[in-house]
């Protein structure tokens, strides 16, 4: 019984589009990270990187669940001592309504030497418009 393993000369990346407009913060992060890695591909290889671009537009429609608005916090620490930095969901939507999905598919991607290249495939932007339609990405429903 032969088994295949993807060589990285032979990975095709593609394009999608993804609206996330009304689109449920974790769930749409889960599902771009598994875009990311390729786990959609029949030939999967855990230490090839063979994921794909994808484009993200109306990221500022995004929604979250629950009292996460007000309740959810992210922290930055700037290794100084009393350097704790707290902010909450909300007030991190005003000033870079990007950020939020950035940091839920960053985090859930596996850590490790390929995290850095795939999250630099992700391109997010908080309107309908983006810069990559030379690429012609394909629109993806997730």
């Amino acid at each position: 019984m032969k088994i295949f393993v993807l060589k990285k000369e032979a990975v095709m990346r593609n394009w999608y589009l993804v609206d996330a407009q009304g689109q449920v913060l974790g769930r749409l992060a889960s599902r771009i990270a598994r875009l990311l890695m390729g786990k959609h591909k029949p030939f999967y290889t855990p230490h090839v990187d063979a994921g794909d671009h994808v484009v993200v537009v109306n990221a500022k429609g995004i929604r979250v669940t629950g009292k996460k608005q007000t309740d959810k916090i992210y922290y930055h620490h700037s290794m100084y001592p009393g350097g704790l930095k707290q902010r909450t969901y909300q007030q991190i939507v005003e000033r870079f309504p990007t950020r939020p999905l950035e940091l839920a598919v960053k985090r859930m991607l596996p850590k490790n030497r390929h995290q850095s290249r795939r999250m630099l495939r992700l391109h997010i932007y908080s309107g309908p418009e983006h810069k990559q339609q030379a690429q012609k990405p394909v629109p993806i429903e997730l």
